[in-house]
């Protein structure tokens, strides 16, 4: 499974950004896709998953009631959309994949993708 990434960037403080992640190869395989974060000089975080029917989304306590995730089931694509940013989200954001699981915890992943940067500042 490939996971490609995009939409990270520089935004200010309070305002709004929306990533997004296209899966490719043997995506029959995953149940559902997600993010998860890393801020530098600090441990890798879950942010949010969701199923492939989006009957069941995840979300990390630093990504709830900000953060949304869909997903578009003809695109193999998930979105991550992130309102009221602050420089405390500034991280690299990871998409990935699980096979079996919903995850709750980045280490339940079974698929990453590379990084996209979020900087938050003004």
């Amino acid at each position: 499974v490939q996971l490609q990434a995009s939409g990270g960037g520089l935004v200010q403080p309070g305002g709004s950004l929306r990533l997004s992640c296209a899966a490719s190869g043997s995506i029959l395989s995953i149940k559902g896709m997600g993010w998860s974060r890393q801020a530098p000089g600090k441990q890798r975080e879950f942010v949010a998953s969701i199923t492939n029917s989006g009957s069941t989304t995840m979300y990390g306590d630093s990504a709830k009631d900000r953060f949304t995730i869909s997903r578009n089931n003809a695109k193999d694509a998930v979105y991550l959309q992130m309102n009221s940013l602050k420089p405390q989200d500034t991280a690299v954001y990871y998409c990935n994949a699980f096979k079996a699981v919903v995850p709750g915890k980045w280490t339940e992943y079974d698929y990453w993708g590379q990084g996209t940067h979020v900087t938050v500042s003004s």
